[in-house]
Formats: structure tokens, C-alpha cells, sequence
């Protein structure tokens, strides 16, 4: 017979670990109805408790992944679905979770080996089947791409082989018109009545704003520094993520662009949203119109990897033409990378640097001109992010870095500035000030993607004191076209 001495001496660890499960269970409960509430950070932070209490649950790491991939953490995602796969290598949800992951970075080839063990863990399952399906189409795609690709030393300008002004406008056209070369205030208003109408603009007066834009562009150094006299405003706003009814309510609010009334717009004007296409060329019509009324910074999405993914690149073949295409991801690369507002304020789309010691005369100095690199200074500034604890850490989007609070001080002083304003996240309130005052988010998509429940944001700086005054508004009604409408066929099966 066992020794009941023994026997006794284990139940209360028994019952403790049966107690720890069953706490965990019911944390997990919790994330998932967060989760079902659209409340995606908090889902993380249940699911991270449960995964502390129970640590060989695959469930709970899968589950923490799907979150993770609503807020486009990427990195985090997969690392997550990892090591539910790990737990248990037949849990084929771990693979999904991952696959899906992968495919939202544009690593499709990555992507379809998940799907692949998706399918043969469950290969009764019509949806695994179809995804897999989709995802073989994607890779082929990519595949054919690459092997018809122009190398990069044999490309030229498609810019340099388009005359606008021997496209005629048809009679029957009734849209907006630019008379001769300047584009005027009059013209920008009558487009934007007739974008609000779900009008399209001529293909001619289209050609005529972005070339123009081009050469404005091209023409910028890579850091731009702005001046704003005293007494004048400013105002500084995020990613606006083709959100074109919430771009005119900042306009409503805060007035049109104008040499009195200035805008810097930080990067992520296309893509997700449905409306880029008349997002974009608003934006470059007022600064055609008046250049120093509107300034522009490149985010991580005036990229062609995310356009071919997100929904930009189908939407402009839609609603312009294939051209269009080509000319827009050569205009995204003349965007400058950052602005230094009176020699005090850093603007930049996503964030801070691997190493130390980086000067605004290193920004200066990179050669902008190319589709963004997976590594470096210009990676970096499109795609990092702060994070809430000292030193740096890896980039929860798998891209890029997470930096901490002494990185952004270390680099004000360096750099004799004062205040870092970045954008890239969703934020609940549309702003985040962290960093121990010294680094403001803004985002200016309220209700991101028509779910996230968001407020949006603009920062409006008076000098000479340059003090954020931050305002914020909630999402505009706008035409029943869903989010991701022109996006990857295939990304919008997971979205």
C-alpha cells in the first residue's frame, strides 16, 4: 500500500495547481469577451495573466497572438503562435495564428508553409483548404513578380515619360478642372465636392498634382526644417489611413491648409481605408497649391510591399490606372523622412534608433530615394516604436526597435531639442504623451478600420513657446465602402 503520510502531504499541491488552472480559465474568459469587445489591449494583458498562471496552455499564447495581430503587432504575433506550437505541435490554430501573422509582414512564402501544416493537420477543413489555396496563388503571384522584375540599374522615371497636358478632357466631363499650370484654392474646393460625392477626379488634373508634387519633393532634403514665426500656429497630425470624410473634419475643424493656417501630415496616408486615392491627392493638392501650407512625412505604408498588401495599390488601379501605381511608389520615395519644427520639435512617423550618438545631420544625409530597407537609420525612423521601460528591446511589430524613455532623452539632448512627436499607433484617446513628457503619439484615424473605437487627433504648436495643444475628435459618417475593400484578396480573409 502507498504511505498515506505521502499521499496526504501532496493534495495541497494538487489542489493549488487545480486552483491555478482554474483561475486561468477563467481569466481567459475575460480576455476573450475584451477581445469580442474590440478592447485588444486589454485582451492582452488578461491573456499574459493566464499565461502566467499557466504557462503550458497553447490556447492562451494563440489567443494572446490573434490580439496581437489586431493591433498589428506583428512580431509579437509570431512569437506568440511559436510557442503555442511549440506547447503543442498539433494545435493547428498555432499555425494560423502565425500564418496569418506572417502573411499581414508580406512574408508570403513563410506564410504558406503555416497554411500548408494548417491543412494537413486538418484536412477535412474547407476553410484551411481555401486559404491555402489563396496563399499558393499569392506566393506564384510573388514569384512571377520577381522573375519579370526590371533590375534597379535598368529602371527609369515613369514620371519622366508622362505628359499630362496631351491628355485631352472629354466634353462630358463635369468634375473639377485646373485651368493652365497653377493649381488654386477654388480647384481644391470643387474637388473635394466632388471626392464628398464619390466623384472621381480627371486622370489629366490627377497626372498634374502628383507630377507637381514630385518635383516639390524631390527638391527637399531629407530632414526639413520648418520656421514658424511668433504668434503663428501650426499644427501637426497622424495617420490618416485613407479615412478621407474624418480628413475633412479636421479641415472643418481646424480650417484648410494655407500659408496662415500650416499642416505637417507624419506619414500613413494610404492604405486600410477605402478612400486613399482621394486621400492622397487632397493632401498633394494643397501642396501644389501652397507648399509651405502643407508638409509631408513618409510613413512605413508609402511603401510598395504595404500598397500591394493593404489596399492602396487595388484601389489606384481602380480608380485610376495602372500608371498610377508605378508613379506613386516612386513619388512616396521623394518624401523626407522627419521635420524639426523651430529647432525644437522632432516629427517622424515611427521612432527612434538601434544606437546612439545619431545627429539630425545623420538624418540629413541618408539617401531617401528607394523603397525602405528592413534595417538602418530610415528603417527605423519609419517603423520604430516607444516603449514604457529604459534601454531599447525588439520591435513587437517585427520590424524596427522599441525604444525606452532614456533613448528619447539621450537623443533631445544630443540633439539640443526639446520634444519628440511621433505617430504609427492606434491610440484610444488619438494621442499618448509618454517618455516622461518628452514623446507625444497623435493619430488622426478615429475608429481605425471602422472597429477599433478610436478617437482621432491633431497637435497644434503657437510659437515662439511651441506648447502641444492637443485636440481630439471621434470618427464622421462616411459612404458604406468597407475598410480593405481594394486590399490582398487573401489578407481580407483574415481580416
Amino acid at each position: 500500500m502507498p504511505d498515506s503520510s505521502i499521499f496526504l502531504a501532496d493534495m495541497p499541491d494538487m489542489e493549488s495547481q487545480n486552483s491555478t488552472v482554474y483561475r486561468g480559465e477563467e481569466i481567459k474568459v475575460l480576455a476573450n469577451e475584451a477581445f469580442k469587445a474590440r478592447k485588444y489591449a486589454q485582451a492582452i494583458d488578461l491573456y499574459t495573466q493566464a499565461i502566467e498562471l499557466n504557462s503550458q496552455n497553447a490556447v492562451y499564447w494563440a489567443n494572446r497572438a490573434f490580439a496581437h495581430t489586431k493591433l498589428e503587432e506583428y512580431g509579437s504575433a509570431i512569437q506568440d503562435a511559436s510557442k503555442a506550437i511549440e506547447i503543442d505541435p498539433k494545435y493547428s490554430k498555432g499555425y494560423y495564428r502565425r500564418g496569418a501573422a506572417f502573411l499581414a509582414m508580406g512574408k508570403f512564402k513563410e506564410a504558406l508553409k503555416d497554411f500548408q501544416q494548417v491543412k494537413k493537420l486538418c484536412p477535412n477543413d474547407p476553410d484551411a483548404a481555401k486559404k491555402l489555396k489563396e496563399c499558393e496563388k499569392a506566393v506564384m503571384k510573388l514569384k512571377f513578380e520577381e522573375a519579370i522584375a526590371t533590375p534597379e540599374s535598368e529602371r527609369r522615371s515613369v514620371a519622366d515619360a508622362i505628359d499630362f497636358r496631351s491628355i485631352d478632357v472629354e466634353q462630358q466631363y463635369s468634375g473639377a478642372r485646373i485651368e493652365g499650370d497653377n493649381v488654386t484654392l477654388d480647384f481644391v474646393k470643387n474637388m473635394l465636392d466632388d471626392f464628398k460625392n464619390q466623384k472621381c477626379l480627371h486622370k489629366r488634373y490627377a497626372f498634374q498634382i502628383v507630377l507637381q508634387t514630385r518635383d516639390m519633393l524631390r527638391a527637399l532634403p531629407s530632414l526639413v526644417d520648418i520656421n514658424i514665426p511668433d504668434g503663428k500656429r501650426f499644427t501637426v497630425c497622424g495617420d490618416v489611413h485613407g479615412q478621407f470624410y474624418d480628413l475633412l473634419n479636421i479641415f472643418e475643424l481646424n480650417g484648410l491648409p494655407s500659408e496662415e493656417n500650416p499642416y505637417l501630415f507624419n506619414g500613413d496616408f494610404v492604405d486600410r481605408g477605402s478612400f486613399s486615392v482621394e486621400v492622397i491627392l487632397t493632401l498633394f493638392a494643397f501642396k501644389c497649391m501652397c507648399p509651405s501650407a502643407m508638409y509631408l512625412s513618409r510613413g512605413n505604408h508609402e511603401s510598395k510591399s504595404m500598397n500591394k498588401i493593404y489596399g492602396f495599390e487595388g484601389e489606384v488601379r481602380s480608380k485610376l490606372n495602372e500608371t498610377f501605381v508605378e508613379l506613386f511608389a516612386e513619388v512616396f520615395c521623394c518624401l523626407p523622412l522627419a521635420h524639426v519644427i523651430n529647432d525644437k520639435v522632432f516629427v517622424v512617423h515611427g521612432g527612434l534608433f538601434s544606437v546612439d550618438g545619431v545627429k539630425l545631420s545623420d538624418i540629413r544625409a541618408i539617401d531617401r530615394f528607394c523603397e525602405p530597407p528592413e534595417e538602418g537609420l530610415m528603417c527605423e525612423l519609419l517603423w520604430s516604436d516607444p516603449q514604457p521601460f529604459p534601454g531599447r528591446g525588439p520591435s513587437k511589430r517585427g520590424v524596427g526597435l522599441s525604444f525606452g524613455a532614456d533613448v528619447t532623452k539621450k537623443f533631445l539632448q544630443e540633439n539640443n531639442l526639446d520634444l519628440v512627436v511621433r505617430s504609427h499607433e492606434v491610440k484610444d484617446e488619438g494621442y499618448e504623451i509618454e517618455h516622461d513628457g518628452k514623446l507625444i503619439t497623435v493619430f488622426s484615424a478615429p475608429n481605425y478600420c471602422d472597429q477599433m473605437g478610436n478617437k482621432g487627433a491633431f497637435i497644434r504648436f503657437e510659437a515662439p513657446e511651441l506648447k502641444p495643444n492637443i485636440v481630439t475628435f471621434s470618427a464622421v459618417p462616411h459612404p458604406d465602402v468597407k475598410p480593405m475593400a481594394y486590399a490582398n484578396n487573401f489578407l481580407r480573409m483574415f481580416s
